[in-house]
């Protein structure tokens, strides 16, 4: 490779190829549009200032454009974070929620050099399809507010949007069609004076940027114990919720992403946006599926146009945007919803092939994220679903079949399968302890003892044929069977 085409390679694709600088410009731009109202939303649910929410939209995806892991991912102000530090805020007060997302920051910095990321490994494919069907289910449910009380306008509006949605890309990619439906609906209400919702309803726009300081409590031992509750929930939360954002746009480009990176990218960010005022945030999956599936984004480029944009519009087109109809922004969000959700997944084609434990883990994932509106809880209830699923699945796959030798004075039992707390516990009573001979031979040539349950099983048997005057003797143990057995044979408590 010549040093000319070296130094090209190392240049990143925006600067020089135009139609990917053009796409991702353009598509900054269409999740600025998005972010503003949801920001204002979300400030309300954290009980905070509409400008909290703005800023922290900013900071975030500007800083996490530069340190995180993933390109092409949204990171901003978000519902989850807002749910878990409203409380802090309403009982102790604005200073109390900053100190508390600059703590979040530092622990997720702290939880992700000690390899939080690699624990990604452990959660299903049902759990994620789960997650992926509930986030597009509160996507369109979160809409469905901005469509009650309304007037009639906003309905036709509505669909108006939808049909450009749908019908502009058969004209031309060039430009996304969230964009052209936003600047079509716009003007044909301020033109044609129609009165319907707009962002300016939702709440003043900032007129300047935010600027750096500390929080403004006390530097004590009561003030960290009174934020650390907050602080570590909002860091887990986010990191749930961002590292599966980051899994799912993995699948979706077909490209890999720096987990643990992403992971201390999420707390540098939170930690600058605390300094800055800001309420905090993870990665958005709503605004990241504008990005990647729908404007087609794929750098780090179009994240930080999101938030400066995001700024440019509050402070210079604040008038501007603030004439930009809800029901505009309400049918991006409801294409995102379409969109997100693995359609595939719920096929009768589909559902007749799948096991039904994991379509049960998949419906219990959705079920649980929907009624708590919490998509971390929903990971973790499918996840465990799944794990008791694996665990009564494999529980059967441990047989135990007796061989007697030909002149009766031994029997073999030969026990094939994975030996663990689930299927060891039928273990000790598949044994004929009565009727067979003085000496027994239990063969685990074709099994596996993986825990301490197994261990007590066998010296459960071996201790039920002593009381009989029987020998046993254990043959066919795989190295880390047997180093697992020899440490623990008889000093596990009621093994006797």
């Amino acid at each position: 490779m010549t040093p000319a085409a070296r130094l090209r390679a190392l240049k990143p694709d925006w600067l020089h190829d135009p139609k990917v600088w053009r796409t991702e410009v353009l598509a900054g731009l269409v999740v600025a549009l998005a972010l503003i109202p949801e920001a204002i939303s979300f400030s309300i649910i954290a009980g905070v200032d509409p400008a909290i929410g703005l800023f922290a939209s900013f900071t975030m995806a500007v800083v996490i454009s530069v340190v995180g892991g993933r390109r092409a991912m949204i990171s901003a102000a978000t519902g989850a974070v807002a749910l878990v530090i409203a409380p802090l805020n309403r009982e102790h007060g604005l200073g109390y929620l900053v100190a508390a997302v600059i703590l979040a920051g530092v622990f997720q910095v702290v939880l992700g050099a000690l390899g939080v990321a690699k624990l990604m490994r452990f959660i299903p494919r049902s759990v994620m399809v789960g997650f992926v069907n509930s986030l597009a289910i509160l996507i369109f449910m979160a809409q469905i507010p901005e469509l009650r009380d309304v007037p009639w306008a906003v309905y036709p509006l509505l669909v108006g949007g939808l049909a450009l949605m749908v019908s502009f890309p058969r004209i031309t990619t060039v430009v996304p069609a969230p964009l052209v439906s936003i600047v079509i609906l716009t003007v044909i209400t301020v033109a044609a004076g129609i009165a319907v919702p707009t962002v300016g309803d939702k709440g003043a726009l900032p007129s300047s940027l935010p600027v750096p300081g500390l929080p403004d409590v006390p530097l004590t031992l009561d003030t960290l114990t009174t934020i650390a509750p907050y602080a570590f929930a909002m860091a887990l939360v986010g990191l749930m919720e961002s590292l599966m954002t980051a899994k799912l746009v993995d699948e979706i480009t077909d490209t890999h992403s720096d987990k643990t990176r992403e992971s201390i990218g999420q707390g540098i960010a939170n930690i600058v946006t605390g300094f800055f005022g800001g309420m905090g945030g993870c990665a958005m999956i709503g605004q990241t599926m504008i990005n990647v599936k729908v404007s087609g984004a794929r750098t780090r480029l179009s994240t930080f146009l999101a938030g400066a944009f995001l700024m440019v519009l509050c402070i210079v087109f604040g008038p501007v945007v603030s004439d930009i109809p809800m029901a505009a922004l309400v049918a991006v969000m409801v294409m995102v919803s379409f969109a997100t959700f693995d359609w595939h997944s719920v096929a009768p084609r589909t559902l007749k092939r799948m096991p039904t434990g994991e379509i049960g883990v998949m419906v219990i994932t959705v079920v649980t994220v929907v009624a708590t509106h919490n998509l971390a809880i929903g990971v973790v209830v499918g996840s465990v679903t799944a794990m008791v699923v694996f665990a009564k699945r494999v529980a059967h796959f441990a047989e135990v079949t007796p061989v007697p030798s030909p002149d009766g004075s031994t029997v073999v039992y030969r026990v094939t399968g994975e030996l663990f707390f689930a299927s060891s516990n039928d273990l000790v009573g598949q044994f004929d302890y009565p009727g067979d001979p003085d000496r027994v031979v239990i063969d685990l040539s074709a099994a596996h003892v993986w825990d301490a349950s197994s261990v007590a099983a066998l010296d459960a048997i071996e201790t039920k044929y002593r009381q009989r005057g029987k020998t046993v003797e254990i043959t066919g143990l795989n190295d880390p069977s047997a180093d697992l057995h020899d440490k623990l044979s008889g000093e596990l408590a009621g093994s006797h």
